[in-house]
């Protein structure tokens, strides 16, 4: 019976993680379409009914972005009161469960306040960032779930005070990066630059001329900090953590990402803002936030098995 009941959690764990990302990308799909008011300004009915009557791509868009985002709240409400049950003895778990349901409720009313009375660009651009923290809460519970941590012996995990600080610093610095590009989006900005990495390649000293380039040219030089930063952490994880395969790889697999992020990120430019791209940059960005999460876990880990 107990056997049923872990792998009932794991399905719904994996579900809810899915689930979640679908979500990130949904909304990314909503807004690089144009889509957020297919269903008018109504919520949570699309266009005066419960179903829509009259279906437009932009309806379909928004309403299937919504109705995904309500299944998903079941699953992660059904996950959170699993965790709770099953493992509410692991201290980090009733934390992670209190806030993927607080930032999940709090993207759904930043999305139903844009649909019934609009948003500035600059508070829209949170939306992505509020739902990549509930995104990363979730994963870190469905890791909880699957025993991430006793696979790569997690629970014996030693983290030096340098590689504590630059892990929650680059952590908070990449929800920086995170705002900084879906403001990109919000402002329509994207293909103010039509050149990389400079917004104009002949004129390499010339500062932006308008809001635009400078929302462009940020988000990009905030992208280049990240990366220096993260191939430092990258380097010195190698040199100093060989013998803790969760902290060696995790730094590797995390540059990658951001390798794969950047990439996307210039792909989006050169192909004039291709849908398929835009949605790899999103996914992408959402993964190396879960990782880093993941990460001030491990530091969360490294302090707990200090005191020990």
């Amino acid at each position: 019976m107990q056997e049923k009941q872990s792998k009932l959690l794991k399905w719904i764990a994996l579900a809810t993680t899915i689930g979640m990302l679908l979500i990130l990308l949904g909304g990314a799909l909503v807004t690089k379409t144009e889509s957020g008011l297919g269903c008018g300004r109504n919520w949570p009915d699309c266009n005066g009914s419960l179903i829509p009557k009259e279906i437009t791509k932009e309806v379909l868009i928004e309403f299937s972005h919504r109705f995904v985002t309500g299944s998903v709240s079941i699953l992660v409400l059904a996950l959170v009161i699993g965790t709770w049950r099953k493992l509410g003895h692991i201290r980090e778990v009733k934390f992670l469960g209190v806030l993927a349901i607080f930032f999940l409720v709090a993207q759904a009313l930043i999305g139903a306040a844009q649909v019934l009375w609009g948003q500035g660009d600059f508070i829209l651009a949170l939306h992505f960032g509020i739902s990549l923290i509930s995104f990363a809460s979730i994963l870190l519970l469905a890791m909880i779930v699957f025993e991430v941590d006793t696979k790569f012996d997690a629970d014996k995990v030693f983290v030096g005070k340098k590689l504590k600080w630059h892990t929650i610093g680059v952590s908070l610095y990449s929800y920086i990066v995170v705002y900084t590009g879906a403001l990109v989006r919000h402002t329509q900005s994207s293909l103010v630059c039509t050149d990389w990495p400079l917004c104009n390649n002949e004129n390499p000293f010339a500062l932006p001329n308008n809001l635009y380039e400078w929302v462009q040219m940020g988000h990009r030089f905030a992208v280049l900090l990240i990366f220096i930063w993260v191939t430092y952490i990258m380097i010195h994880a190698i040199k100093q953590y060989k013998n803790q395969r969760v902290i060696y790889w995790g730094w590797i697999v995390a540059f990658l990402i951001l390798l794969a992020q950047m990439t996307t990120g210039m792909l989006i430019i050169l192909t004039k803002l291709n849908l398929l791209v835009s949605l790899l940059h999103s996914l992408f960005i959402s993964c190396l936030f879960g990782l880093l999460c993941y990460m001030i876990l491990l530091v969360s880990r490294s302090n707990y098995n200090e005191k020990k």
